[in-house]
């Protein structure tokens, strides 16, 4: 159950704070004033679509947060996956909206993904707005609609899991029946790629190090001036001495000195060292100029090399390793190919078992819908006639066809709103008023198999008045005995109805709007009440009409 909603800039909304109730939580105002911000609130915490645009001007984010306590069994299952702590009994959920367009989402303190969002949000509210009436329209949904009644969702899950891979399966027998015909040319092609690879035998790095030495071999003379002018400088010729040769000198000096003098013992120590390293570096170039190769004929090979690992890189590269994993690819397509009258063989087999998995659980499911719909269809036309469409009949109609990812068939509810016609799709009779009473008939016969703790219902008393809200706001009032409702609406007969009323209003400061929210109490019920049966000015005898209207509501 939704026990409070804390909301902060949200579009008109500054900050307000909403305690809810069990039972029937009503929410009235004059048009304009915000009423569908708390359905918004509320639908962004249990993952609905946030935009930018939901932000209130000038501020950087909005925020809504909601606590949930008396936690079904359900949601308790769903947060012991996720280890989250509900050892209070209680969920709290956040919603932050960047002024930029980014949403954020935390349960009890900690951050969620927002699909995981919705599908707890699933197990907690059921909202119902006016956009749902839309599905009425669309055919297509009226099979997700019987589906949903008669719990067939998980042996739809089956069917469509079987269907997707009998799918797979053939669109794989059929590439490889186009590509019989051609098995030779495409082995011959695919071999000789293999072969001109393998010829090549190119190893990782052996480019940059082939590079490495035609740069070496081609700037080879200005190499070795300058290593023997570094060779003559550290260890001299015949007409001077080198660095090594004073550094000889020095270290000798310095250790005549150190034998009368210790705080330069150190010093002499180091010099030393640095005498034996000098001398090592002058061997290891003398070493480089001796072996230093001028050969013409190996720089020709390393180009020639070049060039083709290059032509082989830019057939099949970009780099080395890219090659390499062109040849495995191609070793393991070539197995392929020649597999080709194995794995055709293999597919057929598993065709025929998924083509009778997909016939056994495609049947299945037909007749339980054809079960479902006929108790379907008495239960949404038992709802309808309390809802004042008397003598109203109600069809679903199931027909077959060969079958896609859905089924065997498809679902279409009929209906017909005056006795001795034909029943037609609903499309093409229902009214704006019909329309609001056939969903919320749905919604009470789908009720009756769900356990979701709280309803929420924005204004589907649209285009209604007179008995047949007083029916609508009745049947509300029975579905908050079992379970939490919120709804929005704007007629007398149902606001009369609440245990918790709360009227929404928008006043404007400093040019600015806001939206308030206000509990009333028994005289505030009245008055607003009153308010929407007045045309113009709350006379007495609307005051009283109203508070008889609340009074009669109390006893249901």
């Amino acid at each position: 159950m939704l026990v409070n909603l804390y909301i902060q800039n949200l579009a008109v909304v500054e900050k307000i704070i909403i305690e809810f109730g069990k039972g029937m939580n009503l929410f009235t105002g004059e048009t304009g004033a915000g009423k569908s911000i708390v359905v918004d609130a509320i639908n962004s915490i249990i993952g609905g679509r946030c935009s930018k645009n939901m932000v209130r001007n000038g501020e950087k984010k909005a925020v809504v947060i909601a606590t949930f306590q008396d936690l079904s069994d359900e949601v308790k299952e769903f947060a012991e996956k996720y280890d989250w702590d509900i050892s209070e009994d209680q969920l709290i959920i956040q919603r932050d909206i960047s002024f930029d367009g980014k949403t954020t989402a935390r349960i009890n303190g900690m951050p969620i993904n927002i699909s995981i969002l919705r599908e707890l949000g699933s197990l907690l509210v059921n909202i119902h707005g006016q956009h749902d009436n839309q599905i009425l329209l669309s055919s297509e949904k009226h099979l997700n609609i019987l589906d949903d009644y008669g719990n067939l969702n998980e042996l739809l899950d089956k069917y469509q899991y079987h269907f997707s891979y009998l799918k797979k399966i053939n669109l794989e027998l059929d590439a490889i029946k186009a590509d019989q015909a051609l098995k030779s040319e495409k082995i011959e092609i695919i071999t000789n790629q293999i072969n001109e690879i393998e010829q090549a035998d190119v190893e990782e790095g052996e480019d940059v190090e082939l590079e490495g030495d035609s740069r070496s071999i081609r700037n080879s003379a200005k190499i070795l001036e300058n290593l023997n002018m570094v060779h003559q400088l550290l260890s001299g010729d015949d007409d001077m001495n080198g660095i090594v040769d004073m550094l000889d000198d020095a270290v000798s000096h310095l250790d005549t000195a150190a034998a009368y003098y210790d705080d330069i013992v150190l010093s002499s120590e180091k010099l030393r060292d640095m005498l034996f390293e000098i001398k090592e570096i002058s061997y290891d170039i003398s070493n480089k100029c001796q072996h230093l190769d001028f050969n013409p004929n190996k720089l020709d090979a390393i180009e020639s090399r070049l060039d083709e690992i290059f032509k082989i890189k830019r057939k099949y590269g970009p780099t080395i390793d890219d090659v390499n994993n062109k040849l495995a690819s191609l070793k393991s397509e070539l197995e392929k190919v020649e597999m080709y009258d194995v794995r055709q063989n293999e597919l057929m087999v598993s065709q025929k078992s998924e083509m009778k998995q997909v016939a056994e659980l495609g049947q299945m499911l037909s007749r339980e819908r054809k079960l479902v719909a006929k108790k379907f269809a008495e239960n949404v036309a038992r709802e309808l006639e309390f809802l004042d469409m008397k003598g109203v009949k109600f069809e679903v109609v199931v027909s077959p066809h060969e079958g896609n990812i859905w089924g065997l068939e498809d679902v279409e509810f009929l209906i017909s709103t005056n006795v001795g016609e034909p029943p037609k799709p609903i499309s093409k009779i229902a009214s704006g008023g019909e329309l609001s009473r056939i969903m919320l008939s749905i919604k009470n016969t789908l009720a009756e198999k769900d356990k979701i703790p709280t309803l929420v219902f924005d204004e589907v008393d649209t285009g209604v008045s007179g008995s047949a809200a007083q029916k609508i706001g009745l049947k509300l009032k029975q579905a908050s005995k079992n379970r939490q409702v919120l709804c929005v609406t704007h007629l007398a007969q149902i606001a009369a109805l609440a245990d918790e009323h709360f009227k929404i209003s928008k006043k404007a400061i400093d040019g600015r709007s806001f939206a308030e929210v206000e509990q009333l109490n028994e005289e505030g019920r009245i008055e607003e009440v009153a308010r929407i049966m007045s045309a113009g000015s709350i006379t007495n005898l609307t005051m009283q009409t109203a508070q008889e209207m609340i009074e009669k509501g109390k006893q249901h």
